[in-house]
């Protein structure tokens, strides 16, 4: 039977172990594993970004202090034990998708992926929508951008 312990908050920037044997230690930044649940939240058909403009100001201002224990930069926040890990994620869908489905298909690739990539159970990810991406707002952004004359 697997014992579970719970995720430890990071205290520093120091990685983490992800793996003890007896040729050596493997350890993961907090930072590798952000980069690799934003990437497969991505990699989600309907997911239109993540973050939000306000998200993406305050994560590049994070990533200046020394020192901050959780790592937070454009939507994705993680918290990274000896063992485990949890990752919060905000993001913006595309209009007519339904949210539930592309909500638990983001969960099963972020855990797939996190889990797969650097061997750290994957305890819990947390999904808020913070915005729905209109097809419109595609067009305006081209007609203002682009030429009056055709």
């Amino acid at each position: 039977m697997a014992q579970s312990t719970a995720v430890k908050p990071e205290t520093g920037t120091a990685p983490r172990s992800a793996d003890d044997t007896e040729q050596g230690r493997t350890t993961i930044a907090s930072s590798v594993v952000q980069k690799v649940a934003g990437i497969a939240a991505r990699e989600i058909s309907g997911v239109h970004a993540v973050g939000g403009g306000v998200s993406r100001a305050f994560g590049a201002l994070r990533e200046r202090i020394p020192g901050a224990g959780t790592v937070n930069t454009a939507g994705v926040a993680v918290e990274v034990g000896e063992k485990q890990a949890a990752v919060d994620l905000d993001i913006i869908v595309e209009y007519g998708v339904s949210i539930v489905d592309l909500a638990r298909a983001v969960r099963r690739n972020v855990i797939g992926q996190v889990e797969r990539m650097t061997g750290l159970e994957v305890i819990e990810v947390n999904i808020a929508v913070n915005d729905i991406h209109l097809p419109e707002e595609d067009e305006e952004t081209t007609s203002t951008t682009g030429s009056r004359v055709e």
